[in-house]
């Protein structure tokens, strides 16, 4: 059995990838900075039918949480097969470069880019233990530079100078990353879900959160021959799913 953590799996995108991994028989650790929460999740879950999920308390922003998460889920399994950095916020209004205040791009950011890298080290042991380990950075087509630089882009007039530069910023963590584990059988990708009608948006997305779990989970579920430091979104390039940083 494959054992998968997903961080911020208590709702939404996050749900959906947690729940259709287990649909395919993997054992999901399931993040939630919320316990309750989190344990309300699982239970709809196995509702369902599906016991091989498990809820992990997990703020990917607070180092002791992070360590503590890493320590439970070490006591049930020494091997992390796929890790799913999902979690993430907006960081709320304005988004204007002139306006946008410090503390919101401090928030922003110990979310979108310090989390992923947190959670990423901490549990990079137990990766490396697997024979096939797999890493999605949740991403954005809104971080991608030469779109936003493209003024044919269809949402060339939705700058946010935060939540974009962020998803920049983890794009780049992540090309590094995979650079770093090039000659082993990592494999490394950052994923846009696609403009997805969850509450991060306020509902105003157009996809369904059950193809946005198909894209992310994808990629956590490709073989040794696979990508590996690519951008992927399938809204952008429904052909091969690559777009540009």
């Amino acid at each position: 059995m494959k054992y998968a953590l997903v961080t911020g799996a208590n709702k939404s995108i996050g749900f959906e990838v947690a729940q259709q991994l287990a649909q395919k028989g993997i054992y999901v650790y399931l993040g939630s900075r919320n316990l309750e929460n989190g344990l309300e999740s699982v239970g709809k879950l196995k509702a369902k039918g599906l016991n091989n999920v498990e809820v992990i308390q997990l703020d990917i922003t607070d180092d002791e949480s992070v360590i503590k998460a890493r320590e439970e889920i070490g006591k049930t399994t020494k091997v992390l097969d796929i890790l799913i950095n999902n979690a993430g916020i907006f960081g709320g209004y304005p988004q204007t470069a002139l306006d946008a205040t410090i503390d919101q791009f401090k928030a922003a950011y110990d979310v979108n880019v310090y989390g992923v890298v947190r959670v990423t080290q901490a549990f990079i042991d137990l990766l490396k233990k697997s024979p096939e380990p797999r890493i999605v950075n949740v991403s954005s087509s809104q971080g991608s530079i030469t779109l936003h630089s493209d003024p044919t882009y269809k949402y060339y007039d939705y700058k946010g100078a935060i939540y974009l530069s962020s998803k920049s910023a983890l794009n780049m963590y992540t090309v590094v990353l995979a650079y770093e584990l090039k000659n082993t059988n990592f494999k490394i990708n950052a994923v846009c879900p696609g403009f997805t009608k969850t509450d991060f948006n306020r509902h105003r997305g157009l996809g369904t959160v059950e193809d946005a779990g198909k894209r992310i989970v994808k990629y956590a579920l490709i073989d040794n021959d696979g990508p590996t430091g690519k951008f992927f979104s399938e809204e952008n390039n429904p052909e091969t799913g690559e777009i540009a940083w």
